[in-house]
């Protein structure tokens, strides 16, 4: 079956919320760099969430990039202007994730900066705070 657009956008959104929400329980349990990793994907969603709205098409789902995602948005609507700087949660994309993306660390333990995680979760609020109010704007 088939969804309609809207639809699927919101499931996206949904995910994107709940995962936001596990991110800042991580945050604030010190787990910096899944929190890190988890607000990366929060973004993520909710800018496909948008995209899948706007677009109806797949493309948005061949990058995982919040600077390409934002960029997509952008061209669409002028206000994810407010949301660019976003695109600093790409890095947090691969070497949070695995030793060999971070040379000679360790992901758990080199990422140890609450403000960095603060940042994160700070950016990844105004990019989930846009897409609420734009898909609540769309009929």
């Amino acid at each position: 079956m088939k969804r309609l657009h809207k639809e699927e956008s919101l499931r996206w959104f949904t995910q994107a919320e709940d995962e936001f929400q596990d991110a800042d329980e991580l945050r604030k349990r010190g787990r910096f760099y899944l929190a890190l990793f988890h607000f990366q994907q929060a973004s993520e969603k909710a800018l496909k969430a948008y995209l899948y709205l706007k677009i109806k098409s797949m493309e948005v789902f061949y990058t995982h990039s919040i600077d390409d995602l934002s960029e997509m948005a952008l061209e669409i609507d002028p206000d994810f202007k407010e949301v660019v700087q976003a695109k600093k949660l790409d890095k947090y994309y691969i070497p949070t994730r695995y030793p060999n993306g971070l040379p000679g660390g360790v992901p758990s333990r080199y990422f140890d900066d609450p403000q960095e995680a603060e940042e994160a979760m700070h950016l990844a609020k105004r990019v989930i705070t846009l897409v609420k109010r734009k898909i609540e704007e769309t009929p």
